[in-house]
């Protein structure tokens, strides 16, 4: 059987006025994540993982930041369309492996919500996906609660036909 393994990373700025989206799952926050689209940095890694496995490049070159379709798109739609390019190249998702990074605010009562969403986005079961949460020990601009980042590690095998 044919097995690729993909792995994805993304960070973004916190900012005030800004609603924080992870997951695919608007959280009640003061602050959220600067980016192009709405920044969502777990999907946002998770489409790079598949992207990746696929030897398709990356997010910035599917979805370019100078590009006005893109221009605060919700990264749920980024996601709906790296899975159609999955489901094209006759591939389908084993399981996604992912880490969020953030000091604040806490993310474990959403993890759930995410993990249902982004199942029902990839049309694959809810246990195939895992999402952990860790803080950056108040180190760095993470720990400092200036940005969020996110890593995936997917593996996907050739569609049996």
């Amino acid at each position: 059987m044919d097995y690729r393994i993909g792995i994805g990373y993304d960070i973004h700025r916190l900012i005030e006025d800004r609603k924080l989206f992870l997951g695919g799952v608007e959280i009640a926050y003061n602050k959220g994540l600067l980016g192009y689209s709405d920044g969502d940095v777990l999907l946002h890694a998770i489409c790079d993982a598949l992207l990746g496995a696929l030897g398709l490049g990356d997010i910035g070159e599917h979805f370019p930041d100078n590009s006005p379709d893109y221009k605060d798109i919700a990264s749920i739609e980024l996601l709906k369309k790296v899975n159609s390019l999955v489901e094209e190249s006759q591939y389908k998702i084993n399981n996604v492996d992912s880490v969020i990074i953030a000091q604040e605010p806490r993310i474990s009562p959403f993890k759930k919500q995410m993990r249902q969403t982004i199942a029902k986005t990839l049309g694959i079961d809810e246990e195939s996906i895992s999402i952990k949460a860790k803080t950056n020990d108040k180190l760095g601009q993470i720990g400092a609660n200036e940005a969020m980042a996110a890593y995936a590690v997917v593996i996907i095998s050739r569609r049996q036909i």
